[in-house]
């Protein structure tokens, strides 16, 4: 079993920035695929921002440019910087571990962006 624990949301003014972090725990395989997914009132559940274990970031087009995600795999932990928040970023994220047995998601984390 992996185990996510997300931590980092809140309440940000437009502009403004937030990071967000997730540590994973278990049963982690050293190859796998690390990222945020979010989901807004009303909305379907969209990728932010994915990573695997070596490899080049993927990004949802609507943060290209704002955010940044990064990885630290000693510790098992991926990094979503948000800068330039926008209110329609407002959502709930959720952290994601997957390798080839598993789909992990996290808790999600609310972050809310005022105008």
């Amino acid at each position: 079993q992996v185990q996510l624990v997300e931590s980092g949301g809140g309440l940000v003014q437009a502009g403004g920035s937030l990071r967000l972090s997730c540590v994973a725990s278990g049963n982690i395989i050293s190859i796998n695929t690390m990222g945020w997914f979010r989901q807004a009132p009303g909305k379907q559940r969209e990728s932010v921002a994915t990573v695997a274990s070596g490899g080049t970031p993927n990004y949802a087009d609507s943060v290209k440019g704002r955010f940044t995600i990064s990885r630290d795999n000693a510790k098992n932990t991926v990094y979503l910087q948000l800068n330039s928040l926008k209110p329609e970023d407002t959502a709930i994220y959720y952290c994601t571990y997957r390798d080839g047995h598993l789909l992990k998601w996290g808790q999600g984390t609310q972050v809310t962006v005022s105008s």
